[in-house]
């Protein structure tokens, strides 16, 4: 049942925030799931290895409950870190876009009038591409 939970849970959450981003909302909550099975199944198979060569006994001696038990925070961390990974990118996607669209006030404007912003320097004045900055901060 707590894994029934989870899943629904875990798909809500990448669901939601793909909506929230415009991206295929399917598909991203299907592989929000994969993402915490594949943790739980790669999580399972470290602490395997791991409790095999240093506690060989604890593996005969334990129930398998607590040993799936002891794989669903891993689980949940590596879901959490793929989304976590979703979100930068597409927070960062987003804003670009954002920031590439006409504003209100351009609106009207021939395109000499619109405020340009090189690549590389910014707004900046190119008389203060020169000089030196000065902060008080050094390596």
């Amino acid at each position: 049942m707590l894994g029934l939970v989870l899943i629904y849970f875990v798909g809500k959450q990448f669901y939601d925030m793909a909506k929230k981003y415009d991206q295929s909302a399917w598909l991203y909550a299907i592989l929000g799931v994969v993402s915490y099975y594949g943790g739980i199944i790669a999580g399972g198979v470290i602490l395997g290895v791991i409790i095999g060569l240093f506690f060989p006994e604890f593996l005969d001696t334990t129930s398998e409950t607590v040993l799936g038990l002891m794989t669903i925070p891993i689980g949940i961390l590596a879901c959490w870190g793929f989304y976590q990974l979703l979100k930068r990118k597409w927070t960062k996607d987003f804003e670009e876009k954002e920031r590439n669209k006409p504003k209100i006030e351009d609106i009207g404007k021939s395109e000499e009038e619109k405020p340009t912003e090189d690549f590389l320097i910014g707004n900046r004045n190119l008389d203060d591409l020169g000089k030196k900055k000065d902060d008080g901060f050094r390596f």
